[in-house]
């Protein structure tokens, strides 16, 4: 049998069902059932996380650097790049407090959306963080106790109404930022992909998971009243909850976090699921097989229920291969992505809901103290460069396939239309030879 068959087939019932209704000149990312299209035709998402980039790009010194990611990026094949879109108090701060903005900060935001957009880059961008780096929930439920909130756990960011109200400022702030360089206001701009509610949400003093259910639940109703463009997501890494049965549960690696993979990405607003996935830090005992071993049935799960159970888009929104780890090889990093990108590949080619995959981070040359051990800089690290441009040139022959049947189909619905006058035209005459 053609080896493409299968993906014919897919792209065959695919184009019947709804594209023909597609609008040519939106710009935006959508979803439809568990694919995500741009302009008509599925889109798949070979990405990078680039956390670092307002940052950077808040001094105009560092700024070719920036320029540089992009520019690499995007000659490797690499169309989503996820960042932060916060930095809260602290220094060199996105927000002083609450509702107070560093305007430098926002114009090395603004120029990386710019910088984006010329590359043909997508974005993802975090509106906060779970952890204290940047700020994060800590810094939030900080600026509610100097307000007069008394509050005993961090977690309170996910309950309590002034810290949310805080929460929900930000949201406005970024959703409606006027772009100093595009002219375009953030919520109209197709560059971004998608919002992410958090870095990596987790509230441990709720095991159930309500609290973070109803904060998601809070959150994306308001973000999605401001803009209707763009795609959300929450930021999850994936655990298994109440909602799962044990042999799901069972999966996860031995914590609990107070998320629930299903019931979080159930909810209406909430347009496609992500996980992460770092066997290195979450199995650190296990040797490199049992961690290849968790990986791969990690994902096939996740890419499982997001098609069968949410019936939504999934991206592995994180993973990686640290150098630090003992014994590390190139080769054992390589083996990880490849695993990882197989699995995205084996499900995209038969209309499966994986669709993408984005690794953990990307640099590049004069940024040493931003080196993690996760660190891609694709000028240095040749093989994983390649392992990473064949997923690009192998996700961009299947998108290329299903233009070619587009583009097949709408002859076909113009010859169509043409056959009544040509026949009335040429009175019966014969055409041709």
């Amino acid at each position: 049998m053609n080896q493409h068959f299968p993906l014919i087939l897919f792209f065959l019932l695919l184009h019947q069902k709804c594209l023909l209704s597609a609008n040519a000149a939106d710009m935006f990312i959508r979803t439809r059932g568990i694919h995500f299209f741009l302009n008509g035709t599925p889109f798949y998402a070979n990405g990078f996380n680039a956390y670092w980039l307002m940052y950077l790009a808040s001094d105009p010194s560092q700024r070719p650097k920036v320029s540089a990611v992009f520019r690499q990026a995007a000659a490797h094949g690499l169309t989503v790049a996820r960042t932060w879109a916060f930095s809260d108090g602290g220094y060199r701060p996105l927000q002083y407090s609450p509702g107070a903005y560093n305007q430098q900060m926002f114009k090395g935001l603004d120029f990386v959306v710019a910088e984006a957009r010329r590359h043909g880059i997508k974005l993802i961008l975090s509106l906060a963080n779970n952890y204290d780096s940047f700020g994060g929930k800590k810094q939030y439920v900080n600026w509610a106790r100097n307000r007069g909130q008394y509050l005993t756990s961090d977690d309170d960011f996910f309950r309590n109404s002034v810290v949310k109200g805080f929460y929900k400022n930000h949201i406005s702030s970024v959703l409606n930022r006027y772009n100093t360089i595009t002219g375009i206001v953030y919520k109209n701009d197709p560059t971004i992909m998608a919002w992410e509610l958090m870095n990596e949400p987790r509230c441990t003093s709720d095991p159930s998971g309500r609290t973070i259910q109803a904060w998601i639940m809070e959150m994306a109703s308001y973000l999605k009243s401001i803009d209707r463009n763009h795609l959300l997501e929450i930021g999850l890494e994936g655990f298994y909850g109440q909602s799962s049965s044990n042999w799901r549960t069972n999966l996860n690696p031995g914590f609990t976090i107070g998320t629930d993979f299903i019931a979080n990405n159930r909810i209406p607003a909430i347009d496609f699921a992500t996980v992460h996935s770092y066997p290195d830090q979450w199995l650190s005992s296990s040797d490199d097989q049992k961690q290849l071993s968790f990986l791969s049935n990690w994902l096939d799960a996740h890419i499982q229920d997001a098609q069968f159970i949410l019936h939504k888009p999934l991206l592995i929104t994180e993973f990686g291969k640290s150098w630090k780890d003992p014994g590390f090889s190139p080769y054992e990093r390589d083996t990880l992505f490849n695993t990882v990108y197989s699995k995205i590949y084996a499900s995209a080619k038969h209309g499966g809901a994986a669709a993408g995959g984005l690794f953990w981070q990307l640099l590049t040359e004069g940024m040493d103290s931003f080196r993690d051990g996760y660190e891609i800089i694709l000028d240095e690290n040749s093989s994983t460069a390649n392992v990473i441009a064949q997923q690009a040139h192998k996700l961009y022959q299947i998108r290329k396939i299903f233009s070619r049947m587009r583009n097949w189909g709408v002859w076909r619905r113009g010859r169509a239309r043409r056959a009544p006058w040509l026949a009335a035209g040429n009175k019966g005459k014969r055409i041709g030879n």
